[in-house]
């Protein structure tokens, strides 16, 4: 019975957290679109946040993290270079493999945004009870715990297992998995 009750309490948490945070996440990343960054897609600022997350990655990466085909994720890196904020380098120990970060100028912008979407999440929350506001942080805490990387950093298991095992073996033609 408690194992029932545990699984059916499991679903239900389950529920709720599939139908409220990409309500939230639509609205921060029209927040930041709205105020923090008018001149970026959503795409473009995902791409951002991305790097500011996980500098010197690789393309293959990020399209993963996008969810798009690598020629997409190309084309939105070249948009970025052509305006400064993405810095592309070839590798130098994998010459197929091509290095992303963040310019100067796009880590600017980018903090830009993420600080605005800040303030406006804080103005949203502030009608709140100190109670409710507590429970919330704690509850998104607790909730991260089965999503946390051994890095510390939220996200899934799998996607960082397989980022690290492209990063350390060659693909089927040798040439490495970026």
């Amino acid at each position: 019975m408690a194992t029932r009750t545990k699984t059916e309490l499991a679903r239900r948490c389950a529920r709720v957290v599939m139908q409220t945070i990409p309500a939230v996440m639509r609205a921060i990343r029209a927040e930041m679109r709205r105020h923090g960054a008018p001149l970026f897609s959503i795409p473009q600022l995902r791409t951002l946040a991305y790097l500011h997350r996980n500098p010197a990655s690789s393309l293959f990466h990020l399209a993963e993290h996008l969810g798009v085909s690598r020629p997409t994720a190309s084309t939105i890196v070249d948009r970025l270079v052509r305006r400064r904020m993405v810095a592309r380098t070839e590798d130098p120990t994998e010459r197929r493999r091509v290095i992303l970060r963040l310019t100067p100028l796009g880590g600017r912008h980018f903090r830009r945004a993420h600080e605005s979407a800040q303030a406006w999440m804080v103005t949203r929350l502030s009608s709140l009870s100190p109670a409710e506001l507590h429970r919330i942080a704690d509850g998104l805490g607790l909730l991260g715990g089965p999503f946390r990387r051994s890095d510390g950093s939220v996200g899934s298991d799998a996607a960082s297992r397989v980022r690290r095992n492209a990063a350390h073996q060659p693909s089927a033609n040798g040439t490495g998995a970026s």
